[in-house]
């Protein structure tokens, strides 16, 4: 069920689930070893850099499978979509005391690669994942997805956050061209909503799986295309 977004912190937002497995030991590791600070804010930033740019951005291996989406099932792989990359940052917080929730957004994305618009079979990319996460009493929301390396492969602006502002998609990339449009907010929620997100898949995008596109590199078709 989504949560308002105003709401303040309840025992769910730092409780384990079965996707957001927090108490896992691999994920409890991680939040001990990166995140490091001298409050709050510090250590949800440093959780932050340490998701987007430990762990690569592959659209080409979504598992929708409760074990491909698990939040420690991307430590062990070293990679891992916007949604499951969400999924360990809020994970990670939980585990070092920071209130997380897990949010969503239907986006339209003009700076894919041809192959995945065509597995995708649209621009318009549903539950886009994000974090969403309780700092200095109020929620803020962070975008783990495109690690630092693609970003400067494909020529984007790397989202940063600083635990004060939303770091969300830029709408342009650094040339100036369109990158990112948010069409439609679907909320905020304790656990990943597996089945919602199953089923629009099915519906919508039901060639975009590891399946038809595991055989591929991502990042290689982004900076051909790119500098095409």
């Amino acid at each position: 069920m989504s949560t308002p977004d105003s709401a303040s912190p309840d025992a769910a937002s730092l409780a384990p689930t079965s996707i957001i497995d927090s108490d896992h030991p691999s994920v409890v590791a991680f939040a001990r070893e990166h995140g490091r600070g001298a409050d709050v804010r510090e250590r949800a930033v440093a959780l932050y850099l340490a998701v987007r740019d430990g762990f690569r951005y592959d659209p080409y291996r979504i598992d929708l499978s409760p074990e491909g989406m698990r939040a420690s099932t991307v430590l062990v792989n070293g990679y891992g979509w916007c949604v499951p990359k969400a999924a360990l940052l809020t994970a990670v917080c939980r585990a070092a005391g920071i209130p997380a929730r897990v949010g969503y957004a239907d986006v339209r994305n003009h700076l894919s690669t041809e192959r995945l618009r065509k597995a995708m079979n649209s621009d318009i990319y549903r539950w886009h994942g994000y974090s969403d996460l309780w700092i200095d009493g109020r929620w803020v929301k962070a975008t783990p997805a495109f690690n630092i390396e693609l970003c400067e492969r494909f020529g984007l602006l790397p989202l940063e956050f600083d635990g004060r502002e939303d770091s969300i998609y830029h709408p342009y990339d650094k040339a100036g061209n369109r990158h990112m449009e948010y069409l439609n907010q679907r909320g905020v929620f304790d656990e990943v909503p597996l089945a919602a997100i199953v089923a629009d898949f099915q519906r919508y995008h039901p060639s975009a799986t590891i399946n038809a596109l595991g055989g591929h590199d991502f990042g290689e078709d982004a900076a051909r295309e790119s500098s095409a």
